[in-house]
């Protein structure tokens, strides 16, 4: 991102932080409102039921992304002893990359058939960059939150599919080293192994398979 802004590329660099922040809301968002469903009402007690980004933005984590390319959004609270399903833990974890992969479908299709429409204003480059960029970043953010490592919502859907004492195993190991191993990788990223890089390209990878027009 600091390289956007050293480049002068300054249109990229504002695109891509209100994708940003537009697909955090709707990523937290997806959370809470699964919890609202499932019978936990924390979210939504504490203001966290909206897609306002004022309610879900976190400044530190907003100023990583611009530092380093990786940040984050106030994470939404949850009680899951108010769950009212043996599967709620399992939709609230993947109604936020759910939440990012309908903004990808919807923008990209979206696009699609202005293009095909003849939608004078879908030929500006600058409109497709806005487009593309909105439709990668949905991608790369759900790619990445479903990684089964530390915080991230893969932790909480990848016990659902393993062997019961397996799985709580793993939700005892995650517990106790997921957020070093998470930590790893982002240090490691920095350090220069392509891990970022890796999961940007299985979102992109994934284009084919949202075109439906």
């Amino acid at each position: 991102m600091i390289r956007l802004l050293m480049q002068g590329d300054y249109f990229s660099f504002v695109a891509i932080i209100a994708a940003l922040i537009m697909s955090l809301s709707f990523h937290e968002f997806g959370h809470a409102f699964a919890a609202k469903r499932f019978g936990d009402d924390t979210a939504e007690r504490e203001g966290r039921l909206t897609i306002n980004p004022i309610a879900h933005i976190d400044p530190m984590g907003l100023l990583m992304v611009i530092l380093i390319g990786f940040g984050y959004a106030r994470p939404v609270p949850t009680d899951p002893r108010n769950y009212n399903s043996f599967w709620a833990q399992l939709v609230v974890a993947a109604a936020g990359p759910l939440a990012n992969l309908a903004i990808a479908i919807v923008a990209y299709n979206l696009y699609l058939y202005g293009v095909q429409a003849g939608w004078s204003s879908f030929a500006d480059p600058a409109v497709r960059q806005v487009f593309n960029i909105v439709v990668i970043v949905n991608l790369v953010l759900m790619v990445f939150n479903l990684i089964p490592l530390g915080p991230l919502d893969g932790h909480y859907i990848l016990p659902y599919f393993l062997p019961r004492s397996l799985g709580q195993q793993y939700r005892v190991l995650n517990a106790k080293y997921g957020t070093y191993f998470f930590l790893a990788l982002i240090l490691l990223s920095i350090a220069g192994l392509p891990v970022f890089r890796f999961v940007f390209s299985i979102g992109a990878s994934l284009l084919p398979y949202i075109k439906f027009i």
